[in-house]
């Protein structure tokens, strides 16, 4: 039995029942053997044996009062995976379906994605199983303040910076912040995704969709191609699909779907800048469903429960959640004549789905890369932060497009050395695993 082997049979034995994780570990195990092969150092050094077990987990508990004055209790999380280059850096996830397998997936992924951004950040996620729709604003704060009267002990801006994830917006971040301050009683950027008028940076929002387009067009450039003009279909209606929609019209491409948790929308005329406003409205201000669409624009069509994975396009943008492409999804996609798929959600393509695009020689744009946008902008958050001066839009945009292509640029070149062309997969992560590891390695035993 290989190293690689060896390894996994032991993160499955101790990590039972956590099957995102185990996911996620066997990804990226797999495809850095060539790396722990070609390196002995690695081996000698148990660099794999210790990647894959978090340099701390937190797990506590969250009691706060609704609106009725009943006590609701939730659970909290923050697991710091690594810190090798950087401060732990990772966003927190309010959503029900939260627990320890998919923070420890999201974490563990997330050290990868942070490396390959060249900026100094570590990998961390945390969040709690609370469900922030249909709450009242003053029920998010009550359930934000005590979520971070634990937390606060934990983090900072030279130990753990947490952004956003799903359920986690500019509320949410304010709120939280809001409690850090008042606890910690400084005023430092310990959380990034703030406001622009308290710290924030401009660009933010924007970073996570606009960085899949960007590392979409690098994609494409292969082929001496352009987004203009291509059909795409999109899934989720968050943040990461809002503006992964905003670029894409920007760039002349035409975007037929948007989704969330309920259902998609079909809109065989495009989305245009127009109805994504409106859709930004629905979803940010009135908090709606997507389904209210079709009531406002003409033509479109609702599909409840389904992903948009079965239209025909040319790029899929998945925008959503882990694992909403299945391998049936990926076949769909293939035969309809899809050609590119950049994930700006984590995870969203299951293994088959993966092994099938990358057979199929499909530009893949796996998360880890194609979504590093949201954390790089993050990281350049942090260092106005630390300079107490913000920069211009154009500014944090161009830095955004740099990295994107310097992400890209380094995935494409690191497959073929490892002799694996075009496969960003292996590129990825091997890029990112090998400056994780030798930082690991100049540190010690620790």
């Amino acid at each position: 039995m290989g190293l690689v082997q060896e390894v996994l049979e032991i993160v499955k034995k101790r990590n039972p029942n956590e099957p995102e994780f185990l996911q996620a570990v066997t990804e990226v195990l797999e495809s850095i053997e060539p790396a722990v092969q070609r390196n002995k150092k690695y081996r000698d050094g148990k660099i794999l044996e210790r990647l894959v077990e978090p340099e701390r987990i937190i797990q506590f508990r969250v009691p706060w009062v609704d609106d009725k004055g009943r006590i609701q209790v939730n659970r909290g999380f923050r697991i710091q995976m690594n810190s090798a280059i950087g401060p732990y850096k990772g966003g927190l996830r309010f959503h029900p379906t939260v627990n320890a397998s998919i923070l420890k997936f999201l974490a563990f992924e997330q050290v990868f994605k942070n490396s390959l951004t060249t900026l100094p950040m570590g990998g961390g996620k945390g969040g709690a199983d609370f469900d922030p729709k249909a709450k009242s604003d003053n029920e998010v704060m009550r359930f934000c303040q005590s979520f971070m009267t634990e937390l606060f002990r934990h983090v900072g801006p030279h130990t753990d910076v947490p952004a956003g994830d799903i359920g986690v917006g500019r509320r949410e971040i304010g709120y939280l912040f809001g409690q850090y301050k008042r606890l910690a009683n400084e005023f430092t950027g310990v959380l990034t995704g703030k406001a622009r008028n308290w710290g924030g940076s401009l660009m933010r929002p924007e970073a996570t969709g606009y960085g899949a387009v960007y590392f979409a067009q690098e994609m494409l450039k292969t082929r001496n191609e352009t987004i203009e003009g291509k059909i795409c279909t999109v899934s989720g209606a968050g943040n990461a699909a809002q503006f992964t929609v905003e670029k894409l019209i920007e760039c002349g491409a035409k975007v037929l779907t948007m989704s969330d948790s309920g259902g998609l929308i079909y809109d065989k005329n495009g989305i245009t800048e127009e109805k994504l406003a409106w859709i930004q409205s629905v979803k940010n201000v009135r908090r709606g469903r997507i389904k209210e669409y079709v009531k406002k624009f003409k033509g479109a069509k609702y599909v409840e429960g389904r992903r948009p994975w079965n239209i025909k396009c040319d790029c899929a943008f998945p925008c959503a959640t882990q694992n909403e492409i299945t391998g049936e999804d990926a076949r769909k996609l293939v035969e309809n004549g899809c050609y590119l798929v950049s994930e700006a959600a984590n995870m969203p393509t299951v293994p088959a789905g993966v092994d099938l695009f990358l057979e199929r020689k499909i530009l893949f744009g796996p998360g880890k890369a194609a979504n590093a946008g949201g954390v790089a902008v993050s990281g350049l958050e942090m260092s106005q932060n630390s300079m107490r001066l913000p920069w211009p839009r154009e500014e944090v945009d161009s830095r955004l497009r740099h990295i994107m292509s310097t992400i890209h640029k380094n995935a494409w070149g690191t497959a073929a050395e490892y002799g694996h062309p075009g496969n960003l997969v292996v590129g990825a992560n091997i890029a990112g695993f090998v400056k994780v590891a030798d930082a690991m390695l100049d540190q010690g035993v620790v």
